[in-house]
């Protein structure tokens, strides 16, 4: 085996599995019970015949065991691949399988059943990695089977050729002739040996989503979670488990990520004899699945990432694997469009000559993209109607929008446009057509979130209406982009088409519409640019992004919260997923001012565009927007495909710093960000990370700065560090006498290989 393969080493005789690419390695094996046992999760190892010298036994007093005479083995102190309740563990299991008698007691077993699959299969219905060649990664299927209910168990593993990533999943069958009901079904279990981490997890609310937060994990169970049939702005399906030294350069880190947008399940248990149980899938509030003879349930996709090199090694690796295994389509390589969005400029006060106007202002900027936001379909005068009358609104736009999507055009720009296609208002057409098609239990009062109600996508009739309308809209007039917006979550939540043995599965089968139209977009129009949206960062997950190659951060657009926002984000998500923007001033969501400069040096770190009225600025601001746009077009490609490193975090600290390098190490850009200026201040240097130390670097730089125009090494730039105190930034005239930056300011830095 060499460094670049990925590889699957079967042991027969000892009935050991080896995953590794030279990076990682991930090492178990089926005792001689058939439980399969985790020996090895961390950096890679040579492999040998037998690791069951890492499977220890002892007697225990009150512990539960399997074999008769036997007081030494029992599952309780096992680290085990994919644990059931009963048989002696207590913690919890990674199944739940209810039968006929209303046991819910299995027992797994491998019998010998596996199999080698070279690159990666897909899932059908789900979102979840892929590879263009089989030669990028190998796939593990094991076999386990519940003898007394016929069930049989898959677990899938995928190691990727060139980065430190599993991927995992599981397919059930029901292969007896009875009727089961999951209650329970974990995508990922991990036992890890002690309990010597930190937890992450990334939390806020709407307009302040994904701000890390780290604490020691004890004894117990800590969890996170959503309820809300989204991915949600509150807790992120995703968590680091850090060693407590480990920082962003150095140390051992394990992250992961849930591929799945709906209600999840995410949490730590550690039991009192310090092992670590780390598992993610469905939760399983309120989830049940029916499983008739014959059927199969398939699990969505988690991905389980290690690093040795900390928390920024931990980013790349799933930086690199959203962007070369979960992007897809034709934008997974193409340079994102810049574009202007008119929702705070106009709200919903518009027609189609002042879109025009905003059009023809921002072309001449640069900007290649418009996109109308909300209000331009139904009877859409607010937000309380038009929801799910996807045509449009005959006093703002009286000649469709294929008039609008022509001008724009021939300005030499792309038209996009706003939906919400789960969503629907009680005053439409669409409502009262089909009251039905709304979610709510029977004899229930529904609730409403924005004056809206949610669509039952559970139900395929709802989802073929939809895609009609959407397919006919696109089909009319020349549309390249969608915002795809979700303003509320799930509430009351009931299958209206289906019988109440089957209401447990209402909440993930409405997820698997919201995926099954995407997907059905995407082929009828497959040159679609779809962003992501729900309330801005309420569903900025993986699983979106196999079918949206970027998402709205955050409705926050503010450029000091944006700080924050990104920085969280950037744990797993990379940068050409972020939509961020430069927004109007004073901020609408926080009134605060921030300048045109760091409005656009924060969202240059991100997909750029503009959500203001650029009629409306100065000549002075509209040649800014002219560089800031020709500055982003010009260093794009190297911002969204290299290298990010975090230089210092924006929360309690009075400056934030960022840069990405480029793949070859020639070009870095730096952002460096004055949130508080401190008076009479002392000098400071930021400590570079990721560029070559042997190569010589000439410096630029978009606002003042006293090294500007000059050269140093790389191991200068990382090991000495860049020169940004404040006093060497500043201009001295009447109004600023002492030279200093003021509050909000920012420069981006472009380093230059010789």
């Amino acid at each position: 085996m060499t460094d670049n393969t990925a590889a699957i080493i079967v042991h027969e005789h000892t009935r050991q599995f080896h995953l590794t690419n030279g990076r990682i390695s991930y090492v178990f094996h089926a005792d001689g019970q058939g439980k399969l046992i985790n020996l090895y999760f961390g950096a890679a190892v040579p492999d040998r015949e037998d690791f069951s010298y890492l499977t220890e036994v002892t007697h225990s007093p009150t512990t539960t065991c399997r074999i008769p005479g036997n007081l030494t083995y029992t599952l309780e102190r096992m680290r085990q691949e994919f644990p059931e309740y009963g048989g002696g563990d207590y913690r919890r299991p990674a199944l739940e399988v209810r039968q006929g008698n209303g046991s819910t007691l299995t027992d797994l077993t491998y019998a010998g059943g596996y199999r080698i699959i070279a690159g990666k299969p897909r899932l059908a219905g789900l979102p979840a990695t892929y590879v263009e060649h089989d030669d990028e990664a190998t796939t593990l299927e094991i076999e386990l089977i519940d003898r007394p209910t016929g069930l049989t168990v898959i677990l899938q593993y995928t190691i990727f050729r060139d980065q430190p990533v599993i991927a995992r999943s599981v397919r059930i069958t029901n292969g007896g002739g009875e009727p089961v009901s999951l209650e329970r079904v974990m995508s990922l279990n991990l036992d890890l040996p002690d309990r010597n981490y930190t937890m992450t997890e990334f939390a806020g609310a709407w307009a302040r989503e994904r701000h890390p937060h780290t604490q020691p994990l004890h004894y117990g169970v800590q969890q996170i979670e959503s309820l809300r049939n989204a991915s949600g702005h509150f807790l992120n399906p995703c968590a680091v488990f850090a060693r407590p030294a480990t920082t962003e350069s150095q140390g051992e880190a394990i992250g992961v990520a849930f591929e799945y947008s709906g209600n999840f399940d995410l949490h730590a248990e550690v039991d009192t004899f310090d092992v670590t149980r780390v598992q993610v899938g469905i939760n399983d509030f309120g989830f049940s699945w029916r499983l008739a003879p014959g059927e199969t349930f398939q699990s969505p996709e988690a991905l389980l990432a290690f690093s040795a090199e900390g928390l920024t090694g931990l980013s790349h690796a799933f930086h690199r694997t959203v962007l070369e295994h979960i992007v897809r389509g034709p934008w997974k390589r193409r340079e994102r469009p810049v574009l202007i969005n008119n929702w705070e400029a106009t709200y919903f006060d518009f027609n189609e000559d002042r879109l025009v106007d905003i059009a023809r202002t921002a072309r001449n900027a640069g900007i290649e993209l418009f996109v109308l936001d909300d209000g331009w379909f139904g009877a859409r005068n607010d937000d309380t109607a038009g929801l799910g009358d996807w045509r449009p609104n005959p006093r703002r736009l009286p000649n469709g929008l294929a008039s609008l999507a022509r001008r724009v055009n021939d300005l030499g720009m792309r038209f996009g446009l706003w939906f919400e296609p789960e969503a629907v208002n009680a005053d439409s057409d669409l409502y009262r057509a089909h009251p039905d098609w709304a979610i709510r239990t029977p004899h229930r009062k529904p609730s409403h979130g924005r004056n809206e109600y949610l669509l039952n996508f559970a139900d395929a009739a709802v989802v073929d209406n939809i895609f009609e309308q959407m397919s006919a809209l696109l089909g009319s007039a020349n549309i390249s982009y969608i915002k795809w917006d979700m303003n509320r979550f799930v509430s009351e939540g009931y299958d209206l088409s289906r019988d109440a043995e089957h209401q447990g599965e209402a909440y993930h089968r409405y997820i698997l519409g919201v995926y099954d139209l995407l997907e059905r977009l995407l082929t009828a129009f497959p040159e679609l640019i779809i962003e992501g949206c729900a309330s801005g960062g309420g569903r900025f997950d993986m699983g979106m992004l196999f079918y949206t190659p970027q998402i709205w951060c955050s409705d926050d657009s503010d450029a000091i919260e944006r700080l924050k926002i990104q920085y969280g984000t950037s744990m797993f998500y990379p940068l050409s997923t972020m939509g961020a923007h430069v927004s109007i001033t004073p901020n609408h969501q926080t009134m605060r001012s921030a300048p045109l400069a760091t409005r656009a040096n924060v969202a240059a770190f991100g997909t750029f565009g503009y959500e203001l009225d650029l009629g409306r600025l100065s000549d002075a601001e509209l040649d800014e927007v002219h560089r800031q746009v020709a500055w982003f077009k010009r260093y794009r490609e190297i911002l969204h495909t290299g290298d990010f490193h975090r230089l210092i975090a924006p929360y309690g600290n009075e400056k934030a710093a960022w840069m990405v390098v480029s793949r070859d190490r020639h070009t870095a850009i730096v952002g460096d960000y004055r949130l508080l200026i401190t008076p009479n201040g002392a000098f400071t240097r930021l400590a570079l990370r990721g560029l070559d130390a042997g190569l010589t670097y000439k410096v630029d730089c978009t606002g003042a700065s006293s090294i500007a125009g000059r050269s140093f090494t790389g191991a200068e730039l990382m090991r000495i560090g860049l020169v940004d105190s404040d006093a060497s930034c500043g201009q001295m005239d009447d109004v600023n006498p002492l030279g200093v930056t003021t509050d909000f300011s920012s420069r981006l830095f472009v380093l230059t290989a010789d």
